[in-house]
């Protein structure tokens, strides 16, 4: 590691694979910065970074804290919901009382009992039943909403690959260095303020991020100068805190304020005023930045889910459906699996990934294949180009629409295509052969 102290020894949580399987967990496109080098994932969490491995029956972590304190606090203030992390010193982050071992628990959601809701979805649904015994330990991480947000708007018409690699620029670019793992970098994600600047978006697009810099850019400039301070942390669903805030400040906080309390719907409908955001990354966030359970992101591996496995959307031959539509679907399986809905929309989701075929067979899966696995599907702002081997054309027209009116399911193929950006009002449109 270098210019950064290492706590040498690794500690262990009692976790079997049943309740948490990080190799399925930290590559199905809930985050995108962890990182696999030589069997140990890494990834900065809150100033640190962490590093893990598994056995049956444990989770193995070692932490690494910077060689100086970062100068941007925590992103989830752990105090207070206005507040401001104080900074650990050397002593205290090396103590064997640091909170890494809470921030893991708050992390993974290991309050929930896995294999009684594994039980419960396969009670009320026969094809969970059947499609889950090969991906046991899926669980849905309770993340920094910030870094939800700005990873799921980056997700639109994108694959994992590219979506790991733009947040991995946001990182390098504009968040705090905090250690190295065998010459690679590790930084911290950005705060809505390091995001806001002037020259952000033409930054942005210098690095590839295409139409999406636009709506990072503007997204961070509602947040850090439009919003109040802690405006995500307030949305979060209080029976789900964040990391180090108690649910009794949650409740004072919203008491002081004289607001309703936070909700599912309360939440969506707030996130949806944001730049970029439509209904399915105001899902994401909702259920992996906010901790709502019942959230149901709906892309075209869900769609494809929903017609083919539960015989909904009969007779909707167009990729553009309505935000009704859009409900309807996720209503329905929130009446099927309960509560935690959007965990086990997430088992069926991996299961129908092409990256895990093979695992899906009862076969081992290579890790690499990752990289081909395509997590996409936003509402379409701009007309879209794509080219691809032995593709056919067709022109087609497209209409720019509102974010929460139309609701576009792009074609979907885990091969890794290019993308290019045009303000055209007709172009080509391509359907690649699976």
């Amino acid at each position: 590691m270098a210019a950064s102290q290492r706590i040498p020894e690794w500690r262990k949580l009692p976790l079997s694979l049943t309740e948490l399987c990080i190799d399925t967990t930290l590559r199905c496109g809930q985050s995108f910065r962890w990182r696999n080098i030589n069997d140990e994932w890494h990834c900065v969490l809150q100033g640190r970074l962490i590093s893990l491995k598994q056995d049956p029956s444990h989770l193995h972590y070692k932490v690494t804290w910077p060689s100086k304190p970062a100068a941007i606090a925590p992103l989830t203030p752990p105090l207070s919901l206005n507040s401001k992390c104080p900074t650990p010193t050397t002593k205290e982050m090396e103590s064997e009382n640091d909170d890494t071992a809470s921030l893991l628990h708050s992390y993974f959601a290991l309050s929930y009992s896995l294999a009684a809701l594994y039980k419960q979805w396969a009670a009320s649904d026969a094809n969970f039943a059947r499609r889950a015994l090969a991906f046991t330990g899926i669980r849905i991480l309770n993340q920094d909403a910030w870094e939800t947000l700005v990873a799921f708007i980056c997700s639109s018409n994108n694959n994992i690959s590219r979506i790991s690699q733009m947040v991995h620029k946001l990182c390098i670019h504009y968040g705090p260095y905090v250690g190295t793992v065998d010459g690679e970098a590790f930084h911290d994600f950005p705060q809505p303020e390091a995001l806001a600047g002037s020259q952000v978006e033409t930054h942005l697009r210098e690095l590839g991020f295409g139409y999406r810099a636009k709506y990072i850019a503007e997204t961070a400039r509602i947040v850090s100068a439009e919003r109040p301070a802690g405006w995500l942390l307030k949305l979060r669903n209080p029976r789900c805190p964040a990391l180090g805030v108690a649910p009794e400040q949650v409740k004072k906080e919203e008491s002081k304020d004289d607001i309703e309390p936070p909700s599912y719907r309360a939440a969506h409908e707030a996130l949806l005023q944001l730049a970029g955001v439509g209904p399915k990354v105001a899902d994401c966030v909702c259920l992996m930045g906010l901790g709502f359970g019942e959230a149901v992101p709906i892309d075209t591996h869900v769609w494809q889910i929903a017609q083919r496995d539960y015989n909904l959307g009969k007779g909707v031959k167009s990729k553009t459906f309505s935000k009704a539509l859009y409900d309807t679907v996720g209503d329905h399986f929130r009446k099927i699996w309960g509560q935690q809905a959007g965990w086990a929309q997430s088992v069926l989701f991996t299961a129908n990934l092409k990256s895990f075929a093979e695992q899906a067979s009862g076969l081992k899966t290579d890790r690499s294949d990752t990289d081909a696995a395509v997590v996409k599907v936003e509402e379409t702002q701009l007309i879209l180009t794509a080219s691809a081997p032995g593709a056919r054309t067709g022109k087609r027209k497209t209409v720019a629409t509102k974010v929460a009116a139309k609701h576009e399911l792009e074609d979907d193929s885990d091969q890794t295509t290019e993308t290019k950006i045009s303000t055209r009002r007709t172009s080509k449109r391509i359907k690649v052969k699976p």
